[in-house]
């Protein structure tokens, strides 16, 4: 769908989020006075009015009598396309799109590579626009890292890195490449279901000419072997992590100790990303050294510094149990205390558990509404290293300060969403960085835009 399709037609926008102000922003240049409706909540309405005087809005979650009244609506991507009043206007014939299938439709001939994955799309989508730029060629880096694809419409790049959630997979037009990073259960309460989950994620292999995945994820590797165009990263044969080397195939090529962002993940990350760019026809090794450059995304395992006698890491962006052992793996061999626990989605903390009670950390704080029954099953599982349970993160700062040995590393690593106590992951991680006692302003993600 073409923003020229919209014309005439009864529009609406729902959700008045950085995406909603991109569409209603975009409709207003290619339709102008055009009548346009904005479903938004009630503490919004304001900050609409302001924004946009010609609105009409509408005040909290429209039912289906609400939507089935537009011919279109233009949904931001945190909103469920499996709510059952969206499900029911459907079935009556209101057609669903978002500024991603927008995007794609205005822009059917840029060269595209897309990313996704459960953990590391966004630091694996930073580094691909990264080494892209230091081999001189104009790249946009936007999508769900942060910077709305309408925000760009009508710009130019000669390639576009894009990252997408497992909500906008479905809404890409062909592109060039996809990259799956990786795939594990997460945003059960957004799609219903892991099975679910897990067939939109890899709605990006039906867009992408060819795909790029993981070769060290078995089930990813099973779900993507009918493609007539797959690739491989993490292989012997190819990019992969060998003796503390990023490699391609038997040739070394740059040490992973000289990455700035920690953790095999990373180093795998950055295999991702060279591979990518090989995919594509593009002088991967002579990008490579610029990986020294690449600085560590924000809230993603980012070292504060040492303050009042502890190391203090940043891993706010944590939602799932395992990306919080693989923080945890980063830091092997120091004294660690994570802290966990956030909005609880139902997802399963066996395989933390298991973890833990194989290789305990130091200690570990279990906070917010899934704090309780974190607590519970490594107690359960007899974990055997001092285990707390406080209400907030203010509490678990202050217990892990009494529990960590000088010189020990106390860690943010939630594995859960915010949303229990924070607007997001940004903000848990500056009152972190506050709680701490950094006076320090985490600006956002370098690179964001066209360079």
């Amino acid at each position: 769908m073409r923003l020229a399709d919209l014309a005439g037609r009864r529009v609406a926008v729902w959700g008045f989020g950085r995406e909603g102000r991109a569409a209603i922003h975009a409709l207003r240049r290619h339709a102008g006075e055009q009548p346009l409706t904005l479903f938004c909540s009630a503490a919004e309405v304001d900050a609409a009015r302001a924004f946009d005087a010609a609105l009409e809005i509408v005040a909290g979650e429209p039912d289906a009598t609400r939507l089935s009244r537009f011919d279109v609506v233009v949904k931001s991507p945190g909103i469920s396309a499996y709510k059952p009043a969206l499900l029911a206007a459907q079935a009556q014939g209101t057609q669903f799109t978002s500024g991603t299938a927008l995007w794609f439709g205005e822009n059917p001939d840029a060269r595209v590579i897309a990313v996704t994955g459960t953990k590391g799309k966004s630091t694996t989508s930073a580094l691909i626009a990264h080494l892209s730029r230091a081999l001189g060629i104009r790249t946009a880096l936007a999508g769900n890292i942060g910077l709305p694809l309408l925000e760009l419409l009508g710009q130019q790049a000669d390639l576009w890195v894009i990252e997408l959630s497992s909500f906008q997979t479905g809404e890409a037009g062909p592109l060039e490449l996809g990259v799956i990073t990786s795939l594990y259960e997460e945003h059960l309460d957004w799609h219903g279901s892991r099975e679910r989950y897990v067939a939109d994620k890899l709605k990006l292999a039906d867009a992408a000419r060819t795909l790029l995945v993981n070769a060290l994820q078995p089930a990813l590797l099973e779900r993507t072997q009918n493609h007539s165009q797959r690739l491989l990263f993490g292989t012997p044969e190819g990019w992969h992590v060998s003796d503390g080397f990023i490699c391609r195939g038997e040739q070394a090529v740059f040490p992973v100790a000289q990455l700035a962002a920690p953790g095999l993940h990373n180093a795998l990350n950055a295999c991702a990303a060279l591979a990518a760019l090989e995919a594509v026809g593009m002088d991967a090794l002579a990008a490579a050294p610029a990986l020294a450059r690449f600085r560590p995304l924000p809230h993603r395992l980012q070292p504060l510094g040492a303050h009042d006698g502890w190391h203090w890491v940043n891993d706010s962006i944590s939602t799932t149990p395992l990306a919080t052992l693989a923080a945890l793996e980063s830091l092997h061999g120091r004294a660690v205390t994570v802290l966990v626990g956030g909005h609880d989605r139902g997802l399963d903390w066996a395989p933390f558990v298991d973890a833990m009670h194989s290789a305990p950390a130091h200690a570990i704080v279990c906070m917010g509404s899934n704090g309780g029954r974190i607590e519970t099953a490594l107690l359960v599982a007899g974990v055997a290293c001092p285990i707390m349970h406080v209400a907030d993160l203010a509490s678990a700062v202050a217990e892990a300060k009494t529990h960590t040995p000088h010189d020990g590393v106390i860690l943010l690593s939630p594995g859960a969403p915010s949303f229990d106590q924070f607007k997001d992951y940004a903000e848990r991680g500056r009152r972190f960085a506050a709680l701490a006692g950094f006076d320090v302003t985490i600006t956002g993600i370098e690179g964001l835009g066209i360079g």
